[in-house]
């Protein structure tokens, strides 16, 4: 008499754990890779050993913004445009919080624009992951600011005229202390920017460069989500410290990827610690961790940097 077969149990989802089950299935389409960037993310938050609960999420509106419902974290789905504000009200209002903004290039940088130039600009405790598709996908896939020249989509039928940003080199022009690009076929890269970024002080940037199968790539003939594997293998370069102002993103070049910026810069909150000390003294009752400031002043530091670059001295 045989023994009874016993089927192997199914494997482990690595990001089971982090994900809101009962919200599954998601909706993004086959081929989409705002969901390859998701596994990225969880993998990063894995290896990153952070107590989740003072990890934050905040997302916009889009198919990107869903992402913030799907992850079992304490999140926040904004009003379109506004995840940056909303993260920033709450960084201010607890320090301790690792605040996360994952959110669309149309929602962060067409009716979000304002807010990123200025979080980048007063270095705010926060990272950024922009995934790019350079359309709207959730309202019929029109023109984005990051739509390349050329491009057909719903309100350029004949090719796009307008001259699309740079995601990078804004974000290194604003102010931003870590800036990477990578695509969704650069998962394992993905995934050690994304700990990276999460990992150092400051406003951290990554822009993930994903397929829109179903309005942007079936509209300009770029074929499926498999297809857009294998054009970004072919049609994509790794240029570690690249200027950022040669990756801009066209038809007629490849995509320029990799981490181009790694610098260090003071926080917000430690500049404002610093500053408040130095006014009020022993009347000021300071965050925690800000003893270091004491020792040495960021805004002094700041002002130095800043007289030393307006004189042209490099030394």
């Amino acid at each position: 008499m045989s023994a009874d077969v016993i089927a192997p149990p199914p494997p482990e989802n690595p990001t089971e754990d982090w994900l809101r089950e009962e919200r599954i299935p998601h909706i993004w389409c086959p081929g989409c890779g705002i969901g390859t960037s998701v596994n990225c993310f969880t993998q990063a938050l894995e290896e990153s050993k952070l107590d989740r609960d003072n990890v934050v999420i905040v997302s916009g509106i889009g198919c990107t913004g869903r992402v913030a419902g799907y992850l079992k974290l304490d999140s926040f789905h904004t009003t379109h445009g506004r995840p940056i504000p909303f993260a920033t009200g709450l960084k201010l209002a607890n320090p301790k919080l690792k605040v996360i903004v994952y959110s669309g290039d149309g929602d962060l940088f067409a009716i979000g624009g304002n807010h990123f130039f200025h979080a980048a600009r007063r270095n705010v405790d926060m990272t950024v992951i922009c995934v790019n598709n350079m359309t709207y996908g959730m309202t019929g896939g029109q023109v984005t600011p990051t739509t390349p020249i050329g491009a057909k989509a719903t309100t350029s039928p004949f090719g796009n005229i307008e001259e699309p940003f740079n995601l990078p080199f804004i974000a290194h022009s604003c102010g931003a202390v870590y800036v990477a690009r990578w695509t969704s076929f650069h998962v394992r890269q993905l995934t050690k920017a994304i700990r990276d970024a999460i990992a150092k002080p400051g406003f951290t940037f990554v822009e993930v460069i994903s397929p829109c199968p179903t309005l942007f790539s079936r509209r300009n003939r770029l074929g499926d989500g498999l297809d857009a594997m294998k054009f970004y293998k072919a049609h994509s370069e790794i240029r570690n410290g690249a200027d950022t102002r040669e990756v801009a993103i066209s038809h007629q070049s490849k995509i320029i990827c990799g981490k181009f910026v790694d610098i260090t810069r003071t926080t917000w909150h430690d500049a404002q610690a610093a500053h408040l000390h130095r006014v009020m003294g022993n009347r000021f009752v300071p965050p925690r961790n800000w003893e270091h400031l004491i020792k040495s002043d960021p805004m002094e530091d700041l002002v130095a940097e800043t007289i030393r670059d307006s004189s042209g001295d490099g030394s």
